[in-house]
């Protein structure tokens, strides 16, 4: 029976990329987000691809009760999770703007927004359900970007990416007495995900682009193939890392 794989933000994206890469391999998928409809398309979806136990939980990770709530689930159902990836979050700074509210607001806004989606749908999971975690070889993966590293134009989204740097080298150094490996990684921009709304233009496209060392964008299999990688049991040493996948648009051209 394989393991048991939980992945916060599994319905689209890169989150979905994640799931659909542990469910070829034969693991027990836990998708979960905020959309119950796009949960169920997307499990269906993933066991008629492969044929792969899905399953799903609609919560609000970025509240105790939605964390909660997951884990008193997976705890009853699987009473283990071997792999933990927090692939929840979003931009809040890329929202519609609201013409009557005034710049500060809409600043806090931006900067709450972020640390809710980022920080706090990770920190609050991984704590709900680390006592969950398979002892020895649980894996622990947490969504950072290259915007932790290069800013992202708002502050707000690089800034609470970045936050979750001190976290993995401090949960890694808790857990690894445990045998739980924990690390994050950061994509650079990668194409067929929600991120951006629709909103990004060919100019900007091009751009992103154009900053990478092998001239190609980013796609969510590449993503999830680096979190498959440090989840294998041949990964066992690698902790307390950030891993960029980026092309080498982290160094700038």
């Amino acid at each position: 029976m394989g393991r048991v794989v939980l992945v916060s933000g599994g319905g689209t994206g890169i989150g979905r990329a994640v799931a659909r890469r542990f469910a070829h391999g034969g693991d027990r998928v836990v998708l979960v987000g905020r959309r119950a409809d796009v949960l169920k398309r997307t499990a269906t979806e993933l066991e008629e691809a492969t044929g792969a136990e899905i399953a799903r939980l609609s919560a609000d990770l970025s509240e105790t009760d939605g964390a909660r709530q997951v884990r008193d689930a997976v705890a009853e159902r699987f009473g283990r999770i071997d792999v933990l990836v927090n692939s929840a979050g979003g931009n809040a700074a890329l929202n519609p703007p609201d013409e009557e509210e005034d710049p500060l607001g809409r600043t806090a806004g931006h900067w709450l927004g972020n640390f809710r989606a980022n920080v706090l749908t990770a920190v609050l999971l991984t704590e709900a359900v680390r006592d969950l975690l398979a002892a020895p070889g649980g894996r622990v993966v947490l969504l950072s970007s290259i915007a932790a590293y290069r800013g992202s134009g708002t502050g707000s989204y690089g800034a609470s990416k970045a936050a979750l740097h001190p976290y993995v080298f401090d949960l890694a150094a808790a857990l690894g007495p445990r045998g739980i490996t924990v690390n994050a990684v950061a994509p650079g921009y990668v194409e067929d995900t929600e991120f951006f709304g629709g909103a990004l233009s060919e100019q900007r496209r091009s751009s992103l682009i154009a900053q990478t060392a092998n001239g190609r964008a980013g796609t969510p299999r590449d993503v999830a193939d680096t979190v498959h990688w440090l989840a294998d049991p041949a990964s066992g040493h690698v902790t307390a890392q950030i891993v960029q996948v980026n092309g080498g648009a982290e160094k700038g051209r």
